[in-house]
């Protein structure tokens, strides 16, 4: 069983340092967005991509495992968006994200947004080729989250704490979740966010803006 998954995630590696070598050769700068289902994702990058595609040339590939419902919200925005459905697969690999680069137009110095399977588990061990993993957590969710899952905190280098409209009428300890966080991981820097009243994406914008200039 460990021979097996050395070569599964071999092969991965393999695969994703094709697609950064490509990546930084475009000066695309490419984003693994991850979290659990429910974390309020998808909404989090609509609302993004509405505010920054006079900004940027932006592009998605959306992962789930059925319907291309996320897909088709991505694509109202006037962004293009490529759906991989991954069936019983509960992640994207590099192998799917090559192929989908291989047909989505993506223009030279872009931001293109990976929208991972909803999971926090899975998807941590495989590097897509992305410059960083952007884990989102939501307030509706559990502090203790990052010790949970840690591996997927471990390789993320941003959480956004998302959803934070809500936390008068939650029983959410916001310092307790990011010490959490940063038990597992010391470096990783959490920006607070919300959706849906825009509380705290300027910070968020300001940190794609510094990574976009690089």
């Amino acid at each position: 069983m460990v021979q097996i998954e050395q070569d599964i995630l071999g092969k991965n590696d393999q695969y994703a340092g094709a697609n950064r070598s490509w990546f930084q050769a475009q000066g695309i700068l490419a984003l693994n967005l991850v979290s659990s289902p429910g974390s309020g994702k998808t909404s989090l990058l609509t609302r993004s991509i509405q505010d920054l595609k006079d900004r940027y040339p932006l592009a998605v590939i959306e992962g789930d495992q059925q319907t291309s419902h996320d897909a088709d919200r991505i694509r109202a925005t006037g962004v293009p968006a490529l759906q991989i459905n991954t069936g019983k697969g509960c992640h994207l690999d590099a192998h799917m994200i090559g192929h989908a680069i291989e047909s989505l137009p993506l223009a030279p110095r872009s931001l293109l947004f990976i929208e991972n399977v909803g999971n926090l588990v899975c998807p941590a061990a495989f590097d897509l080729g992305e410059a960083h993993k952007v884990a989102i957590l939501s307030v509706t969710e559990g502090e203790d989250k990052p010790l949970k899952y840690p591996d997927m905190f471990h390789a993320a280098d941003l959480m956004l704490l998302n959803k934070i409209d809500l936390l008068p009428y939650l029983d959410f300890d916001v310092e307790q979740c990011i010490g959490y966080a940063r038990r597992v991981n010391p470096s990783i820097q959490v920006l607070q966010v919300s959706a849906r009243s825009g509380e705290g994406l300027e910070a968020w914008y300001a940190w794609l803006g510094e990574r976009m200039a690089g």
